[in-house]
């Protein structure tokens, strides 16, 4: 371990906690004012969105079709605090139908999960996200 006395991974650990603890609240006013105004978004097996606004369209679909909790959650982050990695558990109910997936009506599911991250002036400018598609396409088939 690398002393430098600003503890900037403590920071950034604390910051990415944060932000997961106002997802398992359903505070998404809180989980937004973590983010960086241009925070890139990459979402698993699709596109980057770019910017709070986008963040805050994907983060009501996904409000409209599952409702989750992420449980089991362990953060890790570079000494200078610019990067830090998450891995949990979701555990969720698939609520209504999302494009593109199979139809919704109520089936639960549980899976790992894990985000990258990119932290830039004590906020997220970059969340990656990833998790295995096809088992979640298996449980809620």
């Amino acid at each position: 371990m690398i002393i430098d006395g600003t503890r900037a991974h403590d920071r950034s650990t604390e910051l990415v906690l944060a932000y997961y603890a106002a997802f398992n609240r359903g505070d998404r006013e809180a989980m937004l004012a973590l983010l960086s105004d241009d925070v890139a978004h990459d979402l698993n097996q699709g596109a980057r969105e770019i910017g709070s606004d986008a963040f805050a369209a994907f983060m009501a679909r996904m409000d409209r079709c599952y409702r989750e909790q992420l449980r089991d959650i362990v953060v890790m982050a570079s000494p200078d605090g610019s990067r830090a990695a998450a891995e949990y558990v979701v555990h969720g109910e698939y609520l209504a139908d999302d494009e593109g997936l199979p139809p919704a009506n109520g089936q639960t599911y549980v899976l790992p999960g894990g985000a990258f991250f990119e932290i830039r002036d004590g906020r997220i400018a970059r969340v990656t996200n990833y998790y295995n598609l096809q088992d979640w396409i298996a449980q809620v088939g």
